[in-house]
């Protein structure tokens, strides 16, 4: 048991003391954002469910491969909020709330729409390409792209490597794998792109930061040998100073 609490905090600790923080000092003023998406997707959810109300919500949030590109892209950022028809409200309102949450706690506002909307993306243009290229069903370019899930475990595995939480990352990685081998449906096939996508992200954050970790170990070997190749004037050095001192006694 020890063993096991200590490889918890090991994986989750930084992760659990940061949000743990942010909320004793902020309460629910620390996730705004979240709390928008959460209200926006309920309210989604309320509205595609009315006679008068379903055509709208498809017109502003529904994406389909069908759909011509420059349509397409406008719909994606809503298309997150808008509930799967098919699948419980409340889950899409839990990965909304937990997820979101602890992203826009750890890594900010701004990153987290991003990568968001990255994953989104992915995802979205995965469905196109696959079918141009015979990869996917032709079928399933009509089948309706919405709902938070893509953005939820692009969130979960950056924010895994973020804080370390390599095992947790990989876990949620491995549950995507898992769903396209048991389901093999276009939402688990995209989940791997969003994966893709946010990876190569991380990817490309972790060697901007070597290169800085790099320039700025350089730079400090310069001003170090700078700093021991100064030579002090003979007026100034402590020999001749001692040897004036000697001569004068």
């Amino acid at each position: 048991m020890k063993r096991l609490a200590r490889r918890a905090g090991a994986e989750w600790g930084p992760l659990y003391s940061t949000v743990r923080d942010a909320l004793a000092l902020r309460r629910w003023r620390a996730v705004p954002m979240t709390l928008g998406a959460v209200g926006l997707t309920a309210v989604a959810q309320v509205v595609q469910n009315r006679s008068w109300g379903y055509r709208p919500v498809q017109d502003l949030g529904a994406v389909r491969a069908a759909d011509p590109l420059w349509l397409a892209l406008p719909r994606t950022p809503l298309s997150l909020f808008v509930p799967a028809l098919d699948l419980p409200v409340w889950g899409a309102l839990a990965q909304v709330l937990l997820v979101f949450g602890i992203a826009e706690i750890c890594l900010g506002r701004w990153r987290t729409l991003v990568i968001s909307y990255a994953a989104t993306l992915a995802g979205t243009l995965y469905a196109r390409v696959g079918i141009d290229h015979g990869w996917l069903p032709a079928s399933d370019a009509l089948v309706v792209d919405t709902g938070p899930s893509a953005a939820v475990v692009g969130l979960a595995v950056v924010v895994g490597w973020r804080y370390r939480a390599y095992a947790t990352a990989g876990a949620v990685i491995v549950a995507m794998v898992v769903e396209v081998v048991l389901k093999n449906n276009l939402a688990g096939k995209e989940h791997l792109a969003a994966i893709a996508a946010v990876g190569a992200l991380c990817g490309a954050a972790e060697v901007r930061r070597r290169r800085l970790q790099r320039r700025s170990a350089a730079s400090l070997s310069a001003l170090a040998s700078a700093s021991s190749s100064v030579v002090m004037p003979p007026s100034q050095s402590p020999s001749t100073r001692r040897g004036r001192a000697q001569r004068r006694s």
